[in-house]
């Protein structure tokens, strides 16, 4: 499955989960963009798109560039360094049609190396180390926005207790999840469908039977799988 929109293609684009473990438990690294361009204002992972010099001519899939841009975020969006042959693709993310501007991420985890997260102040604005779980109540007490993508994995990640064991969980899943994202309604509220889900195929989510969907209600997200 991948996605076949010709009108508004998808940029190739990369983000990499940094994640550490301290007396509390596993902390990952949540960055706060600047109020214009994408993700204005949201808290994200480092990432950005696949750039020209990410690309090798003898490169054999489209994860290796993704890769090498993964990289190059960390140390340009909070000064961490990494080796390419550290980062364990977890999943890969690509919106819906009618998104006005699209991406199309792999995500990969990676344990975090040792050193100070420095920002720029324009690009990125504030970091900060939380475990999965603060996050997503900070984000359920309107302290933070998330995109769904970011809030998804987190709630994958919300159960684990050490870095190993999320890379453990990125390891088990092959192939790598690719969630092509549909938009539906519920009539009241706005659902996005992932295949798996009953009505992903008719972006219908009034179609009864398994469910792999995210529930945007104002009250709450909820991602929902069966």
């Amino acid at each position: 499955m991948g996605d076949r929109t010709e009108t508004n293609p998808a940029v190739p684009a990369a983000t990499v989960v940094l994640l550490r473990d301290d007396a509390d438990g596993l902390r990952t690294l949540m960055l706060r963009r600047n109020a214009s361009g994408a993700f204005g204002g949201m808290w994200v992972f480092p990432g950005g798109r696949v750039d020209d010099d990410d690309r090798h001519p003898d490169d054999p899939d489209d994860e290796t560039p993704a890769r090498r841009a993964a990289v190059r975020e960390a140390v340009e969006e909070c000064a961490l360094l990494l080796e390419s042959h550290e980062l364990v693709p977890l999943s890969r993310w690509t919106p819906p049609a009618e998104t006005p501007r699209r991406f199309d991420t792999w995500f990969f985890v990676a344990r975090a190396s040792d050193g100070d997260v420095v920002v720029d102040g324009e690009e990125i604005h504030e970091h900060v180390w939380l475990s999965p779980r603060e996050v997503l109540e900070r984000r359920d007490h309107g302290e933070l926005d998330l995109a769904p993508p970011t809030f998804v994995t987190l709630t994958d990640l919300a159960g684990a207790g050490t870095v190993s064991d999320v890379i453990a969980l990125a390891e088990s899943r092959r192939p790598v999840p690719w969630y092509v994202s549909k938009f539906s309604s519920d009539g009241e509220h706005q659902v996005l469908l992932w295949e798996g889900d009953a009505g992903y195929e008719q972006a219908d989510a009034g179609v009864d039977g398994p469910r792999h969907r995210l529930w945007m209600r104002p009250d709450g997200w909820v991602y929902e799988r069966t």
